[in-house]
């Protein structure tokens, strides 16, 4: 199978793994893929953020066959903070030929459990009043909106907060 090809199949998450700054290259590539230039995140900018004790990402993998060897490719990421008692997630990203294929959305679900199990009661974003896609993830995670900020992106367009109320009981199994 050509390499375009492989690119444009669907992932099948293997795991979802907590990581640390010595990964902010490939955070950091995911991010340029996802974003326009004026908004994308540097390797150095999300290093320094990932050495406070506050802030954590995650990082979603699949396996694929590269040279007749498994490996794992990297295909989202997300990046969140938690500070006394209240958790925001930063940054979402899914590779582009990797969208739609439920990376989001258990991305998100892995920022409630690690929120949850650092202290957090609430969950909060902010997402493009444009991003249909993306807002229609969050409503179905149970975010609701909450507020507006007003030109908060690079192009001048508005952000709904949107806020989550966390439950340890929606998360047990």
């Amino acid at each position: 199978m050509k390499q375009k090809e492989a690119e444009q199949k669907p992932a099948n998450i293997d795991s979802i793994i907590r990581v640390s700054a010595s990964q902010s290259a490939d955070l950091a590539a995911l991010h340029r893929q996802s974003f326009p230039a004026e908004d994308q995140w540097s390797t150095q900018s999300i290093a320094e953020m990932l050495t406070s004790s506050y802030v954590w990402a995650g990082l979603a993998t699949c396996q694929e066959m590269w040279q007749e060897k498994r490996q794992e490719k990297p295909v989202g990421m997300l990046i969140g903070r938690c500070i006394a008692g209240e958790a925001e997630i930063l940054t979402l990203c899914v590779h582009p030929h990797q969208r739609r294929h439920g990376i989001a959305r258990a991305l998100v679900a892995w920022a409630q459990v690690t929120a949850l199990q650092a202290g957090a009661e609430r969950l909060f974003l902010e997402v493009s009043v444009h991003n249909t896609g993306a807002l229609a993830l969050y409503e179905q995670a149970g975010f609701v909106r909450c507020g507006v900020r007003k030109r908060y992106y690079s192009d001048g367009s508005d952000a709904y907060i949107c806020e989550k109320i966390l439950s340890k009981s929606a998360f047990k199994e």
